[in-house]
């Protein structure tokens, strides 16, 4: 054995493929025409509850700002993980698995807003749901990770979700969804096991955690659906304080700078 040579050998492989690495800056391009900002911090991967603060920026692109106060937010029983949205995928930390009851940490699209009325107060896309339509939370089907209508749509495995967008009718009378938007985690489904079905809607209460979601008092949520402007390119960050914290720089994230619960 020759373990110098074979060292000697790898050395410029490893500082090539080094070479080649993505800058963790690089990844803040891929938001970078975001001009609104919803983040949630939370106390560590552990946490169930977390904060939420509201961020706008000017169409340069610099300086974000705080609206309005901080509010609080539950999180997944499980926690939180890395999820699959807008930054690489990571794998120093928990990651995202379907039935984990982690929420997905990262940089996310907001997507479509969702409920039980006709309408809602909001800049997003909106979708009223009906007791047909359905989040499909089973790997195995073709529409893993999208809302779907039952009625029309027939596939295998529709039968087995077990995510009914009218939680009023299927749920015993649940609220839960009443009001709330996408956040688009595993866009597509593209990650098999990865994990579905990820919004911010209305909480049970303060102290009841979510399977995977980030869950609010309704006077939260109508404050952000109003705020919120799909032309703004809004997206959705969730970090635990300490990655917060490191990546903040290179993913041009906003400073909180104002006391805990002050504008």
């Amino acid at each position: 054995m020759r373990p110098f040579r074979s060292v000697a050998c790898l050395l410029p492989l490893l500082l090539a493929a080094c070479a080649h690495t993505p800058a963790a800056h690089d990844d803040a391009r891929h938001w970078a025409s975001a001009r609104q900002l919803v983040l949630v911090t939370s106390t560590g991967w552990d946490a169930t509850d977390g904060e939420l603060r509201r961020f706008e920026r000017n169409g340069d692109g610099n300086g974000w700002k705080q609206v309005g106060e901080a509010m609080p937010v539950t999180l997944g029983r499980g926690g939180s993980g890395w999820g699959l949205g807008l930054n690489p995928q990571r794998g120093d930390g928990p990651v995202k698995r379907e039935g984990d009851g982690k929420a997905p940490a990262g940089v996310f699209a907001i997507g479509t807003a969702f409920g039980y009325a006709d309408r809602a107060n909001t800049g997003l896309r909106y979708q009223a749901m009906t007791a047909n339509d359905w989040c499909i939370d089973v790997p195995a089907s073709n529409y893993y990770n999208r809302i779907i209508d039952r009625s029309t749509v027939k596939a295998p495995y529709l039968d087995q979700s077990s995510e009914p967008m009218r939680r009023d009718l299927h749920a015993d009378g649940d609220q839960r969804y009443r009001e709330g938007f996408v956040i688009e985690h595993n866009q597509g489904g593209a990650a098999r096991e990865g994990g579905s079905c990820i919004f911010a809607h209305l909480w049970q209460d303060p102290q009841t955690t979510t399977a995977g979601c980030t869950a609010m008092a309704p006077a939260s949520m109508d404050a952000l659906l109003a705020w919120l402007d799909g032309r703004r390119k809004p997206v959705f960050v969730l970090l635990p304080k300490a990655e917060y914290a490191a990546l903040k720089h290179d993913w041009k994230l906003p400073d909180i700078t104002a006391p805990e619960g002050n504008p």
